[in-house]
Protein backbone atom coordinates (compact mmCIF):
# COMPACT_ATOMS: atom_id res chain seq x y z
CA UNK A 1 0.00 0.00 0.00
CA UNK A 2 1.14 3.37 -0.89
CA UNK A 3 1.72 6.18 1.41
CA UNK A 4 -0.70 8.95 1.64
CA UNK A 5 0.05 12.28 2.40
CA UNK A 6 -3.35 14.64 1.92
CA UNK A 7 -4.93 18.02 4.05
CA UNK A 8 -6.30 14.58 6.26
CA UNK A 9 -2.79 13.97 7.42
CA UNK A 10 -0.07 11.42 6.53
CA UNK A 11 -1.51 8.11 6.34
CA UNK A 12 -0.23 4.77 5.30
CA UNK A 13 0.09 0.52 6.40
CA UNK A 14 2.57 -0.33 8.81
CA UNK A 15 4.86 -2.91 7.66
CA UNK A 16 6.49 -3.97 4.34
CA UNK A 17 9.57 -2.86 2.25
CA UNK A 18 10.60 1.06 2.10
CA UNK A 19 8.29 2.41 0.04
CA UNK A 20 5.35 0.31 0.49
CA UNK A 21 3.37 1.75 3.26
CA UNK A 22 4.43 4.20 6.68
CA UNK A 23 7.89 3.21 7.45
CA UNK A 24 9.86 4.15 10.59
CA UNK A 25 11.57 6.31 8.32
CA UNK A 26 8.46 8.16 6.86
CA UNK A 27 7.25 8.64 10.54
CA UNK A 28 10.32 10.35 11.44
CA UNK A 29 10.61 12.22 7.74
CA UNK A 30 7.24 13.80 8.30
CA UNK A 31 7.60 14.47 12.13
CA UNK A 32 11.18 16.80 11.44
CA UNK A 33 9.10 18.23 8.76
CA UNK A 34 6.12 19.57 10.70
CA UNK A 35 8.73 20.03 13.72
CA UNK A 36 10.62 22.54 11.26
CA UNK A 37 7.10 24.63 10.10
CA UNK A 38 6.55 25.05 14.11
CA UNK A 39 9.68 26.08 14.99
CA UNK A 40 9.55 28.17 11.52
CA UNK A 41 7.12 30.26 13.70
CA UNK A 42 8.00 30.04 17.52
CA UNK A 43 11.68 29.81 18.72
CA UNK A 44 11.21 27.17 21.50
CA UNK A 45 7.77 25.34 20.45
CA UNK A 46 5.36 22.48 22.34
CA UNK A 47 3.90 20.15 20.83
CA UNK A 48 1.32 18.12 22.29
CA UNK A 49 1.11 14.01 21.20
CA UNK A 50 -2.09 11.69 21.55
CA UNK A 51 -2.64 8.41 20.51
CA UNK A 52 -5.63 6.02 19.59
CA UNK A 53 -4.77 2.38 21.46
CA UNK A 54 -3.42 0.87 17.51
CA UNK A 55 -0.77 -1.77 18.09
CA UNK A 56 2.11 0.50 16.57
CA UNK A 57 0.99 3.62 18.56
CA UNK A 58 3.45 3.00 20.93
CA UNK A 59 6.40 2.52 18.20
CA UNK A 60 4.96 5.53 15.88
CA UNK A 61 4.69 7.93 19.39
CA UNK A 62 8.46 6.97 19.87
CA UNK A 63 10.05 7.98 16.27
CA UNK A 64 8.10 11.41 16.42
CA UNK A 65 8.76 12.36 19.87
CA UNK A 66 12.44 11.42 19.71
CA UNK A 67 12.88 13.08 16.35
CA UNK A 68 10.92 16.50 18.11
CA UNK A 69 12.95 16.36 20.75
CA UNK A 70 15.50 16.47 18.22
CA UNK A 71 14.76 19.75 16.98
CA UNK A 72 14.72 21.36 20.54
CA UNK A 73 10.85 20.57 20.94
CA UNK A 74 9.22 20.34 24.26
CA UNK A 75 6.43 17.07 23.98
CA UNK A 76 3.11 16.67 26.22
CA UNK A 77 2.42 13.16 26.24
CA UNK A 78 -1.22 12.98 26.86
CA UNK A 79 -0.66 9.03 25.76
CA UNK A 80 -3.72 7.33 24.77
CA UNK A 81 -6.39 10.07 24.13
CA UNK A 82 -9.02 11.10 21.74
CA UNK A 83 -8.73 12.77 18.56
CA UNK A 84 -11.38 15.79 19.97
CA UNK A 85 -9.27 15.95 23.58
CA UNK A 86 -6.04 16.65 21.75
CA UNK A 87 -7.47 19.33 19.82
CA UNK A 88 -8.56 20.96 22.77
CA UNK A 89 -5.84 20.49 24.70
CA UNK A 90 -3.48 22.12 22.60
CA UNK A 91 -5.48 25.24 23.47
CA UNK A 92 -5.76 24.78 26.96
CA UNK A 93 -1.66 24.04 27.60
CA UNK A 94 -0.85 26.99 25.35
CA UNK A 95 0.92 25.05 23.00
CA UNK A 96 2.08 25.85 19.63
CA UNK A 97 0.87 22.41 17.93
CA UNK A 98 -0.73 18.91 18.40
CA UNK A 99 -0.24 15.90 16.68
CA UNK A 100 -2.98 12.75 17.13
CA UNK A 101 -1.41 9.25 16.50
CA UNK A 102 -4.24 7.46 14.72
CA UNK A 103 -5.72 6.23 11.25
CA UNK A 104 -9.43 7.14 12.75
CA UNK A 105 -11.54 4.36 10.81
CA UNK A 106 -8.94 2.62 9.32
CA UNK A 107 -8.16 -1.24 9.54
CA UNK A 108 -5.57 -2.18 12.42
CA UNK A 109 -2.56 -2.45 10.27
CA UNK A 110 -2.63 1.16 9.58
CA UNK A 111 -1.61 4.68 11.52
CA UNK A 112 -0.91 7.98 10.59
CA UNK A 113 0.15 11.58 12.07
CA UNK A 114 -2.77 14.01 12.01
CA UNK A 115 -1.29 17.70 12.31
CA UNK A 116 -2.65 20.28 14.30
CA UNK A 117 -1.87 24.18 14.39
CA UNK A 118 -1.46 26.09 17.46
CA UNK A 119 -5.45 26.51 18.45
CA UNK A 120 -6.14 22.63 18.25
CA UNK A 121 -7.09 23.06 14.32
CA UNK A 122 -5.89 21.03 11.58
CA UNK A 123 -3.30 23.04 9.45
CA UNK A 124 -4.37 24.31 6.46
CA UNK A 125 -3.81 22.75 2.79
CA UNK A 126 -1.25 25.16 2.37
CA UNK A 127 0.94 24.18 5.38
CA UNK A 128 0.10 20.58 4.84
CA UNK A 129 1.83 21.06 1.42
CA UNK A 130 4.74 22.81 3.20
CA UNK A 131 5.14 19.46 5.46
CA UNK A 132 4.95 17.23 2.37
CA UNK A 133 7.76 19.32 0.76
CA UNK A 134 9.85 20.07 3.50
CA UNK A 135 10.40 16.05 4.11
CA UNK A 136 11.62 15.60 1.01
CA UNK A 137 14.59 17.93 2.13
CA UNK A 138 15.06 16.64 6.11
CA UNK A 139 18.82 15.62 5.58
CA UNK A 140 19.41 19.04 5.54
CA UNK A 141 18.16 19.83 8.82
CA UNK A 142 20.25 21.05 11.87
CA UNK A 143 19.26 19.19 15.22
CA UNK A 144 19.69 20.82 18.85
CA UNK A 145 22.53 20.29 20.59
CA UNK A 146 22.61 18.19 23.64
CA UNK A 147 22.05 21.47 26.39
CA UNK A 148 19.07 22.33 23.70
CA UNK A 149 17.49 18.88 23.08
CA UNK A 150 13.32 19.23 24.22
CA UNK A 151 11.57 17.62 27.14
CA UNK A 152 8.90 15.10 27.76
CA UNK A 153 6.51 15.84 29.95
CA UNK A 154 2.99 13.79 30.33
CA UNK A 155 -0.46 15.13 31.67
CA UNK A 156 -3.29 12.12 32.35
CA UNK A 157 -5.89 14.59 33.72
CA UNK A 158 -6.80 16.32 30.02
CA UNK A 159 -9.79 13.47 29.27
CA UNK A 160 -11.09 14.33 32.65
CA UNK A 161 -11.19 18.07 32.01
CA UNK A 162 -12.64 17.63 28.72
CA UNK A 163 -15.09 15.20 30.05
CA UNK A 164 -16.12 17.76 32.75
CA UNK A 165 -16.42 20.32 30.34
CA UNK A 166 -19.12 18.60 28.57
CA UNK A 167 -21.15 17.86 31.72
CA UNK A 168 -21.00 21.20 32.78
CA UNK A 169 -21.58 23.01 29.54
CA UNK A 170 -25.02 25.09 29.15
CA UNK A 171 -26.23 23.01 26.57
CA UNK A 172 -25.88 19.65 28.44
CA UNK A 173 -28.91 18.58 30.56
CA UNK A 174 -27.48 16.66 33.19
CA UNK A 175 -30.24 16.92 35.56
CA UNK A 176 -32.48 15.30 32.92
CA UNK A 177 -30.37 12.32 31.06
CA UNK A 178 -30.19 11.35 35.00
CA UNK A 179 -33.62 11.22 35.37
CA UNK A 180 -34.22 9.57 32.58
CA UNK A 181 -32.75 6.06 33.81
CA UNK A 182 -31.11 4.96 30.60
CA UNK A 183 -29.56 1.85 29.36
CA UNK A 184 -26.98 1.87 26.77
CA UNK A 185 -24.80 -0.34 25.45
CA UNK A 186 -21.20 0.88 23.93
CA UNK A 187 -18.91 -0.53 21.43
CA UNK A 188 -15.64 0.69 22.54
CA UNK A 189 -13.60 -1.26 19.36
CA UNK A 190 -10.64 -1.93 21.36
CA UNK A 191 -9.23 1.45 21.82
CA UNK A 192 -9.64 4.83 23.60
CA UNK A 193 -13.81 4.90 23.18
CA UNK A 194 -13.44 2.22 25.55
CA UNK A 195 -11.72 4.74 28.28
CA UNK A 196 -13.69 7.48 27.31
CA UNK A 197 -16.80 7.15 26.91
CA UNK A 198 -18.01 5.25 30.08
CA UNK A 199 -16.94 7.85 31.58
CA UNK A 200 -18.56 10.13 30.08
CA UNK A 201 -21.50 8.65 30.36
CA UNK A 202 -21.02 8.32 34.11
CA UNK A 203 -20.76 11.73 34.35
CA UNK A 204 -23.84 12.78 32.72
CA UNK A 205 -25.31 10.48 34.93
CA UNK A 206 -25.67 7.13 33.63
CA UNK A 207 -25.06 4.35 35.52
CA UNK A 208 -26.37 1.09 33.40
CA UNK A 209 -23.63 0.92 30.72
CA UNK A 210 -22.72 -2.10 29.01
CA UNK A 211 -19.43 -2.01 26.94
CA UNK A 212 -18.44 -4.01 24.62
CA UNK A 213 -15.11 -4.70 23.01
CA UNK A 214 -14.08 -2.47 26.12
CA UNK A 215 -10.13 -3.68 26.43
CA UNK A 216 -7.15 -1.21 24.65
CA UNK A 217 -5.48 -3.73 23.11
CA UNK A 218 -6.21 -2.42 19.65
CA UNK A 219 -6.87 -5.54 17.76
CA UNK A 220 -10.21 -4.05 17.27
CA UNK A 221 -12.90 -6.88 17.21
CA UNK A 222 -14.83 -5.69 13.87
CA UNK A 223 -13.70 -3.45 11.00
CA UNK A 224 -13.58 -0.18 12.56
CA UNK A 225 -15.47 2.28 10.36
CA UNK A 226 -18.88 2.31 11.98
CA UNK A 227 -21.18 1.58 8.78
CA UNK A 228 -24.00 -1.29 8.99
CA UNK A 229 -22.26 -4.56 8.07
CA UNK A 230 -19.54 -4.02 10.77
CA UNK A 231 -21.84 -3.49 13.85
CA UNK A 232 -23.63 -6.61 14.21
CA UNK A 233 -22.89 -7.67 17.71
CA UNK A 234 -23.84 -4.09 19.35
CA UNK A 235 -27.61 -4.16 17.43
CA UNK A 236 -28.01 -7.88 18.55
CA UNK A 237 -26.60 -6.53 22.01
CA UNK A 238 -29.17 -3.52 22.37
CA UNK A 239 -32.00 -6.14 21.68
CA UNK A 240 -30.56 -8.94 24.13
CA UNK A 241 -29.96 -6.20 27.34
CA UNK A 242 -33.22 -4.39 26.85
CA UNK A 243 -30.94 -1.27 26.31
CA UNK A 244 -32.68 2.23 25.43
CA UNK A 245 -30.04 2.40 22.43
CA UNK A 246 -26.15 1.72 21.59
CA UNK A 247 -23.02 4.04 21.00
CA UNK A 248 -20.73 3.52 18.46
CA UNK A 249 -17.37 5.50 17.75
CA UNK A 250 -14.51 4.88 16.24
CA UNK A 251 -10.99 4.21 17.16
CA UNK A 252 -9.99 8.31 17.96
CA UNK A 253 -13.50 9.26 19.12
CA UNK A 254 -14.35 11.79 16.42
CA UNK A 255 -17.37 9.69 14.70
CA UNK A 256 -20.51 8.96 16.44
CA UNK A 257 -23.21 7.10 15.72
CA UNK A 258 -25.82 5.37 17.70
CA UNK A 259 -28.96 2.53 17.42
CA UNK A 260 -32.25 2.03 18.34
CA UNK A 261 -33.96 0.23 20.88
CA UNK A 262 -34.94 -2.17 18.42
CA UNK A 263 -31.22 -3.17 17.23
CA UNK A 264 -31.79 -1.10 14.02
CA UNK A 265 -29.22 1.95 13.23
CA UNK A 266 -30.14 5.22 13.94
CA UNK A 267 -27.83 6.54 10.69
CA UNK A 268 -24.58 7.50 11.16
CA UNK A 269 -25.86 10.68 8.80
CA UNK A 270 -28.48 11.42 11.28
CA UNK A 271 -26.40 12.14 14.47
CA UNK A 272 -25.68 15.31 13.28
CA UNK A 273 -29.33 15.82 12.22
CA UNK A 274 -30.46 15.52 15.34
CA UNK A 275 -27.91 17.09 17.23
CA UNK A 276 -28.44 20.05 15.26
CA UNK A 277 -32.85 19.76 15.38
CA UNK A 278 -31.17 19.93 19.63
CA UNK A 279 -29.40 23.16 19.25
CA UNK A 280 -31.44 25.05 16.76
CA UNK A 281 -34.28 24.28 19.20
CA UNK A 282 -32.30 26.29 21.88
CA UNK A 283 -30.67 29.12 19.77
CA UNK A 284 -31.20 29.97 16.24
CA UNK A 285 -28.25 29.37 14.05
CA UNK A 286 -26.76 28.62 10.34
CA UNK A 287 -25.53 25.22 9.54
CA UNK A 288 -22.73 24.01 7.50
CA UNK A 289 -22.39 20.15 5.87
CA UNK A 290 -20.28 18.87 3.38
CA UNK A 291 -21.41 17.68 0.11
CA UNK A 292 -21.83 14.36 0.47
CA UNK A 293 -23.99 14.42 3.62
CA UNK A 294 -27.64 13.94 3.81
CA UNK A 295 -30.16 16.81 2.92
CA UNK A 296 -31.89 15.72 6.18
CA UNK A 297 -29.72 18.93 7.87
CA UNK A 298 -30.71 21.58 5.28
CA UNK A 299 -34.11 20.85 6.17
CA UNK A 300 -34.25 20.68 9.61
CA UNK A 301 -32.06 24.02 9.66
CA UNK A 302 -34.59 25.64 7.63
CA UNK A 303 -37.57 24.55 10.12
CA UNK A 304 -35.78 26.36 12.69
CA UNK A 305 -36.01 29.74 10.64
CA UNK A 306 -31.74 29.18 9.92
CA UNK A 307 -29.36 28.61 6.57
CA UNK A 308 -27.92 25.88 5.79
CA UNK A 309 -24.77 25.68 3.67
CA UNK A 310 -22.13 23.16 2.38
CA UNK A 311 -18.95 22.46 2.30
CA UNK A 312 -16.09 20.10 0.02
CA UNK A 313 -15.90 16.89 1.91
CA UNK A 314 -13.20 17.29 4.97
CA UNK A 315 -12.85 18.53 8.53
CA UNK A 316 -10.72 21.32 7.43
CA UNK A 317 -13.28 22.31 4.68
CA UNK A 318 -16.28 22.02 6.67
CA UNK A 319 -14.41 24.32 9.64
CA UNK A 320 -13.92 26.82 7.09
CA UNK A 321 -17.36 27.35 5.76
CA UNK A 322 -18.64 27.33 9.07
CA UNK A 323 -16.23 29.99 10.48
CA UNK A 324 -17.05 32.15 7.04
CA UNK A 325 -21.16 31.73 7.52
CA UNK A 326 -21.02 31.84 11.85
CA UNK A 327 -22.68 28.24 11.58
CA UNK A 328 -24.09 27.63 15.62
CA UNK A 329 -23.05 23.89 14.40
CA UNK A 330 -22.09 21.97 11.39
CA UNK A 331 -20.18 18.69 10.64
CA UNK A 332 -19.78 15.39 8.37
CA UNK A 333 -22.78 12.98 7.40
CA UNK A 334 -19.96 10.62 8.91
CA UNK A 335 -21.00 11.13 12.44
CA UNK A 336 -18.43 13.93 12.90
CA UNK A 337 -20.24 16.52 14.95
CA UNK A 338 -18.41 20.16 15.17
CA UNK A 339 -19.40 22.52 17.83
CA UNK A 340 -17.84 25.47 17.50
CA UNK A 341 -19.10 26.72 21.54
CA UNK A 342 -16.76 24.02 22.38
CA UNK A 343 -14.12 23.81 19.65
CA UNK A 344 -13.93 23.55 15.85
CA UNK A 345 -13.04 20.20 15.35
CA UNK A 346 -15.51 16.57 15.64
CA UNK A 347 -16.06 15.61 18.76
CA UNK A 348 -18.01 12.22 19.27
CA UNK A 349 -18.14 12.90 23.61
CA UNK A 350 -19.58 16.09 22.80
CA UNK A 351 -22.16 15.10 20.49
CA UNK A 352 -22.65 12.38 22.76
CA UNK A 353 -23.74 15.07 25.56
CA UNK A 354 -25.75 16.61 23.51
CA UNK A 355 -27.45 13.85 21.75
CA UNK A 356 -28.26 12.38 25.36
CA UNK A 357 -29.56 15.74 26.02
CA UNK A 358 -31.69 15.57 22.84
CA UNK A 359 -33.24 12.20 23.81
CA UNK A 360 -33.76 13.27 27.62
CA UNK A 361 -36.22 15.76 26.89
CA UNK A 362 -38.43 13.53 24.35
CA UNK A 363 -40.56 11.18 25.69
CA UNK A 364 -39.83 9.03 22.61
CA UNK A 365 -37.78 5.67 21.46
CA UNK A 366 -34.83 6.01 19.33
CA UNK A 367 -37.50 4.76 16.80
CA UNK A 368 -40.00 7.52 17.08
CA UNK A 369 -37.06 10.49 17.22
CA UNK A 370 -35.80 8.89 13.77
CA UNK A 371 -38.84 8.85 12.60
CA UNK A 372 -39.65 12.54 13.19
CA UNK A 373 -36.54 13.66 11.11
CA UNK A 374 -36.54 14.66 7.59
CA UNK A 375 -36.86 10.47 5.70
CA UNK A 376 -33.87 10.15 3.44
CA UNK A 377 -31.76 7.35 2.55
CA UNK A 378 -28.24 6.99 1.36
CA UNK A 379 -25.61 4.74 -0.36
CA UNK A 380 -21.96 4.90 0.78
CA UNK A 381 -20.12 2.82 -1.93
CA UNK A 382 -16.44 2.70 -3.50
CA UNK A 383 -14.19 1.99 -6.29
CA UNK A 384 -11.36 0.53 -5.56
CA UNK A 385 -8.23 2.11 -7.60
CA UNK A 386 -5.59 0.88 -9.34
CA UNK A 387 -2.52 2.80 -10.46
CA UNK A 388 -3.26 3.71 -13.87
CA UNK A 389 -6.29 5.08 -13.46
CA UNK A 390 -6.43 9.08 -13.84
CA UNK A 391 -9.31 10.04 -11.25
CA UNK A 392 -9.45 13.24 -12.45
CA UNK A 393 -9.71 12.59 -15.97
CA UNK A 394 -12.52 9.94 -14.99
CA UNK A 395 -14.66 12.49 -13.05
CA UNK A 396 -14.15 14.86 -15.88
CA UNK A 397 -15.46 12.41 -18.73
CA UNK A 398 -18.80 12.26 -16.05
CA UNK A 399 -19.25 15.88 -15.73
CA UNK A 400 -19.58 15.82 -19.14
CA UNK A 401 -21.92 13.21 -19.69
CA UNK A 402 -24.08 15.53 -17.44
CA UNK A 403 -23.08 19.18 -17.12
CA UNK A 404 -26.00 19.95 -19.98
CA UNK A 405 -28.78 18.11 -18.64
CA UNK A 406 -28.74 17.92 -14.47
CA UNK A 407 -27.31 20.26 -11.88
CA UNK A 408 -23.97 19.56 -11.33
CA UNK A 409 -21.15 20.99 -8.24
CA UNK A 410 -17.42 20.87 -9.21
CA UNK A 411 -16.30 22.09 -5.73
CA UNK A 412 -14.81 18.93 -4.89
CA UNK A 413 -14.99 15.64 -7.51
CA UNK A 414 -18.89 15.87 -8.94
CA UNK A 415 -22.12 16.05 -7.37
CA UNK A 416 -24.90 15.46 -9.36
CA UNK A 417 -28.01 16.79 -8.24
CA UNK A 418 -31.71 15.00 -9.47
CA UNK A 419 -34.98 15.89 -8.73
CA UNK A 420 -35.73 13.57 -5.67
CA UNK A 421 -32.11 12.49 -5.10
CA UNK A 422 -28.27 13.25 -6.10
CA UNK A 423 -25.11 11.08 -6.06
CA UNK A 424 -21.79 12.17 -5.52
CA UNK A 425 -17.79 11.38 -7.03
CA UNK A 426 -14.88 12.00 -5.40
CA UNK A 427 -10.84 10.79 -4.77
CA UNK A 428 -10.58 10.22 -1.26
CA UNK A 429 -8.23 11.87 0.78
CA UNK A 430 -7.32 8.62 2.84
CA UNK A 431 -7.69 5.52 0.75
CA UNK A 432 -6.55 5.26 -2.74
CA UNK A 433 -10.54 5.06 -3.91
CA UNK A 434 -13.42 6.68 -5.02
CA UNK A 435 -16.33 7.03 -3.04
CA UNK A 436 -19.61 6.91 -4.74
CA UNK A 437 -22.77 8.50 -2.05
CA UNK A 438 -26.09 8.49 -3.24
CA UNK A 439 -28.95 9.31 -1.38
CA UNK A 440 -32.96 9.14 -2.33
CA UNK A 441 -36.01 8.73 -0.63
CA UNK A 442 -36.06 4.82 0.03
CA UNK A 443 -33.21 3.08 0.52
CA UNK A 444 -33.46 0.95 -3.06
CA UNK A 445 -33.69 3.63 -4.75
CA UNK A 446 -30.30 4.85 -3.30
CA UNK A 447 -28.62 1.99 -4.00
CA UNK A 448 -30.05 1.35 -7.34
CA UNK A 449 -28.54 5.07 -8.09
CA UNK A 450 -25.13 3.98 -6.51
CA UNK A 451 -25.23 0.78 -8.59
CA UNK A 452 -26.22 2.56 -11.70
CA UNK A 453 -23.00 4.75 -11.45
CA UNK A 454 -20.67 2.39 -10.56
CA UNK A 455 -20.82 1.03 -13.97
CA UNK A 456 -20.90 4.43 -15.47
CA UNK A 457 -18.00 4.98 -13.86
CA UNK A 458 -16.25 1.53 -14.90
CA UNK A 459 -17.38 1.94 -18.77
CA UNK A 460 -15.29 5.28 -18.47
CA UNK A 461 -12.42 3.99 -17.16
Amino acid sequence: MSLIASISGIRGTIGGKLGEGLSPLDIQRYALAYGQLVKSKYTRPKIVIGRDARISGEMVYNIVSGSLIGLGIDIVNLGLSTTPTVEKAVKKMGAQGGIILTASHNPKQWNALKLLNDIGEFISAEEGQKVIDMAKEVDNINFSNVDELGKITTDDTILDWHIAEIANSKWTNVQAIQGKKIKIVVDGINSSGSIAVPKLLKALGVEDIVLLNGDTSGNFAHNPEPLAPHLQQICKSVIAEKADLGIVVDPDVDRLCFVNEDGSLFGEEYTLVAVADYILSLEKGNTVSNLSSTRALREVTLKHGGEYHASAVGEVNVVTKMKEVNAIIGGEGNGGIIFPDSHYGRDALMGIGLFLSYYAQKNQNMSAIKSDLPAFEMAKNKIELTPNINVDELIQKMYLKYKDIEQCNTVDGLKIDFANSWVHLRKSNTEPIIRIYSEAKTATEAENLAARFVEELKSLS
